[in-house]
């Protein structure tokens, strides 16, 4: 791997490549890439760090490269690019195994110390914390966060100087047809930190205790010298904990902790709202105290994290006075503190969430969940369901359903478009906030509804 002079990124628009290959472009790799032509929350970075994907996928992009890194969506695999790479007996590996090789440094030539961030929720947001707090006190740490930007990073994937390493890690799959090791399982961090374990992915998972596994097995994967830093509150992980031999931080609201919000956050202001995010701002004090940083030089960079994107965003504001926020929460749990958080920083206002479900499996399983997660708004619009391109539409799975199931405050509207036309119809005032939600493209319609 150490020989690796030029990549080819299959699917490079995806939250998980665009920061693979910005590192490996940063390191001084030639970097290409192919990807649909669709509209992506990446393409504007990727343009700035002057990579430029081919539009399409043909055996032809591939050309002389030394390996290939393939997303598990558009045809994982098979893609006629990976195909194509195969019979060139170019070395191919998936997005998840990358992280792991990546972070490993062989690559580069040179090690580095992995700091991973994996749990069903919050992953983004404790992962950028972790590499500001990194980045403001002068370690220049490589990172890669699964999004499209964090305000204090820029970009969501830079190669630094410093020691550190710092990633997501996804619990889910590496390839959905021909590689089913979880994504997290590649890597190898000297810190891990879990920030909660829910049922989630039930295309991947058939029960609660084989996520919590999953979880388990990769925090016994840490070196005897490594630490697991977790959330006590959560009852999954204080199961897990019970079997975890190594070494454990916990961290939470709840007394009996190792850190406890109350005493650690009182005097630290932060720039995002909510019960969810102090927590995840805990985990990142826990982090920063472990690997030597001080109190103050921890609260200079909670201060300095502004949030990243698609994360309790501020969009805008529409000409009739409406405020624009947008989120990625898409599972339940997410989208029910995501609201509170809403419904606690703006007691007074009309809340509308426009809400778009991801993926038909999820919305099957956890279908009563999601019929209860919308109390703190007066106003839910549900959409089609945005289907994964790794998985087949499901017409048992009905929207108008949920909407009935949620009762009198939803509507279902199925077109983005006619949502459109909807808001702009309502001429909501002042004391409104929009807020457009889901793992899809629903964030789309904002930059629609601002020029209106």
């Amino acid at each position: 791997m150490n020989k690796i002079k030029s990549i080819h990124f299959v699917g490079i628009k995806g939250v998980g490549m665009t920061p693979l290959a910005i590192i490996a472009k940063e390191a001084g790799i030639n970097v290409s890439g192919s990807d649909i032509a669709d509209e992506f929350i990446t393409d504007i970075v990727l343009k700035k760090a002057g990579i430029v994907p081919k539009i399409g996928f043909a055996g032809s992009n591939v050309g002389n490269v030394d390996l290939v890194i393939t997303t598990g969506a558009h045809g994982g695999f098979n893609n006629v690019e990976v195909v194509e790479a195969k019979s060139k007996k170019i070395k191919v590996i998936a997005q998840g195994e990358a992280v792991g090789v990546f972070m490993n440094g062989g690559i580069f030539g040179r090690k580095f110390t992995g700091i991973s961030v994996t749990g069903t929720h919050g992953k983004t947001t404790v992962s950028a914390m972790i590499a500001t707090l990194l980045k403001i006190n002068d370690l220049d740490p490589s990172y890669l966060i699964g999004t499209a930007n964090a305000v204090s990073l820029g970009a969501p994937g830079h190669y630094g100087k410093g020691d550190y390493f710092v990633a997501e890690a996804d619990e889910y799959m590496t390839e959905p047809s021909y590689d089913r090791t979880i994504k997290h399982m590649w890597q190898h961090p000297k810190i891990a930190v879990i920030t909660n374990i829910e049922f989630d992915h039930p295309d991947v998972y058939g029960s609660l205790n084989e996520v919590r596994n999953e979880f388990l097995a990769f925090a016994n994967q840490l070196p005897k010298n490594g630490v697991l830093i977790v959330c006590g509150d959560d009852p999954e992980v204080k199961k897990l904990l019970s079997e975890f031999k190594g070494r454990k931080i916990t961290y939470g609201v709840l007394s009996g902790n190792d850190f406890i919000v109350s005493d650690v956050l009182n005097n630290i202001e932060l720039s995002i709202f909510g019960d969810h995010n102090r927590l995840n701002a805990l985990a990142s004090f826990v982090v920063g105290q472990e690997i030597g940083l001080s109190q103050e030089q921890i609260e200079k960079g909670l201060r300095q994290f502004k949030g990243s994107k698609r994360r309790s965003e501020f969009i805008g504001t529409l000409s009739s006075g409406a405020l624009i926020f947008d989120d990625y929460a898409h599972h339940p749990t997410e989208i029910q503190k995501t609201l509170k958080a809403f419904r606690e920083k703006f007691p007074d206002s009309k809340i509308i969430c426009v809400f778009q479900p991801h993926t038909y499996s999820r919305t099957k399983s956890l279908f009563e969940q999601f019929s209860n997660s919308f109390k703190d708004v007066d106003t839910v619009v549900l959409t089609n369901i945005y289907s994964s391109l790794r998985e087949k539409s499901d017409p048992t799975v009905s929207m108008e359903d949920l909407t009935m199931k949620i009762g009198k405050k939803s509507l279902f509207i199925p077109e983005l478009k006619d949502v459109i036309k909807y808001i702009n119809s309502q001429s909501y005032g002042k004391d409104v906030v929009i807020i457009t939600m889901g793992a899809g493209d629903v964030y789309k319609i904002n930059p629609e509804l601002i020029k209106k």
